[in-house]
């Protein structure tokens, strides 16, 4: 049985996978987009999420080299999406083995402010958050395109679950009895 977490977080990564794929096919200066109330534009924001992926992981694991999550929003979207390849192989390593507890408090001592003192954080409050901020910045990038008129792919979990043959429309059977 696939752990509920794992799918959370797989469709958290086929989302962003996804949303950079839709972005390809924008022009140059539609990825430099933004409106008032999201995090930045397109690309900056995009490149936050992944950013914020690799560190949430870092905490559980080994990872590649993270993408700078800076202000300046300069990333490729091929930039992004090997980050985000990345990404995919530690979620799916996270959860490969029964090591993996929800309920294991991780030191945390990566803070904003290097003189606050270390967080003690539950694993759950961990992945929980990968996905939810995800979600939030997905949204926000979501309302960008719409503010300015441009196509917004379909991210929900309905998507991702008829991506995967998991929503479908039940067929009448054509036997008669």
């Amino acid at each position: 049985m696939t752990p509920p977490m794992l799918r959370q977080l797989r469709h958290d990564v086929w989302a962003t996978e996804r949303l950079i794929e839709h972005c390809r096919g924008l022009e140059p200066e539609q990825i430099e987009l933004t409106v008032p109330g999201t995090y930045g534009t397109i690309r900056r924001t995009l490149a936050h999420i992944v950013a914020a992926d690799e560190r949430y992981l870092r905490r559980f694991r080994a990872m590649p080299e993270p993408l700078v999550d800076d202000d300046t929003g300069t990333s490729t979207l091929d930039e992004l999406a090997v980050h985000l390849s990345n990404v995919k192989e530690a979620v799916e390593k996270l959860f490969a083995g029964q090591d993996f507890d929800a309920d294991r408090v991780v030191r945390d001592a990566r803070r904003r402010n290097p003189a606050d003192p270390p967080l003690l954080i539950t694993s759950w409050v961990l992945v929980t958050q990968f996905a939810h901020h995800g979600s939030d910045h997905r949204a926000q990038i979501g309302t960008i395109l719409g503010a300015h008129q441009l196509p917004a792919p379909d991210l929900d979990v309905w998507a991702y679950g008829r991506a995967n043959d998991a929503v479908k429309e039940e067929r009448k059977s054509t036997i008669s009895g």
